[in-house]
């Protein structure tokens, strides 16, 4: 899928990073989720291709940090080839979101609790069903995906060190849950909260867990100070 970095977040012409990596990320199984039931996932337009995103607050969206060269976001999308005049929000990064019935920003809590194993949270996003397949979703999917300890996830049956899996980091999903190219920068949601985004994993989609960065206190208390400093 990808590799490690920051967050990034953008209001504007301004860009706040959470996760680096060299690809993105789609969805492994799972199904479509109910139309503009999560008013605040952005699809990200690159030069590259697409991006998840989430809208946190009416003048910033979170998303990866490898996620660059931003040229457009969509909000208000669940169908990317139908939704274009009804529901769509076009942003330009030059002006704050009108909030609606189908785009609705997701506000970040004081404190994120890191999720034990075992735990189920769900991802989110517009990527490709499967891993040898490069197209998108054409609609928005999401699918449960089991938390993994992070010792487990290190040992020579999963990444082996390499990279180290942190406690930045949260180990998630298995080989019928998981995301990858495609869907990088989207939510990892643990009992509705914000919990983490999508980073990386292996090439090859669902052979090991997904990676995603954790939204601890420090990485919060630095989202909320870029987003008052600015």
């Amino acid at each position: 899928m990808y590799y490690l970095g920051c967050f990034r977040v953008f209001i504007s012409c301004v860009v706040l990073f959470i996760v680096q990596s060299s690809d993105g990320a789609e969805i492994i199984g799972g199904n479509e989720v109910k139309p503009h039931s999560l008013p605040f996932m952005a699809l990200l337009e690159g030069n590259k291709g697409y991006c998840g995103g989430i809208l946190i607050d009416q003048a910033w969206i979170l998303t990866a940090a490898h996620c660059d060269k931003i040229k457009n976001v969509l909000l208000g999308v669940h169908s990317i080839s139908r939704d274009k005049k009804n529901f769509r929000q076009n942003q330009k990064l030059n002006k704050e979101v009108k909030k609606t019935e189908t785009v609705n920003w997701l506000k970040l809590v004081n404190t994120v609790k890191d999720p034990a194993a075992g735990s189920i949270c769900v991802v989110a996003g517009w990527g490709a069903t499967k891993s040898n397949v490069k197209q998108m979703s054409d609609v928005l999917r999401s699918v449960d995906v089991t938390v993994i300890d992070r010792v487990k996830c290190n040992s020579r049956a999963y990444y082996n060190h390499k990279p180290v899996i942190t406690s930045s980091m949260i180990c998630a999903g298995s080989e019928k849950a998981d995301t990858c190219v495609g869907d990088s920068g989207g939510p990892l949601l643990c009992n509705g909260v914000l919990t983490g985004i999508t980073s990386f994993g292996s090439k090859k989609c669902g052979k090991l867990p997904g990676v995603y960065a954790f939204l601890s206190d420090e990485q919060l208390q630095w989202i909320k100070k870029t987003l008052t400093q600015n």
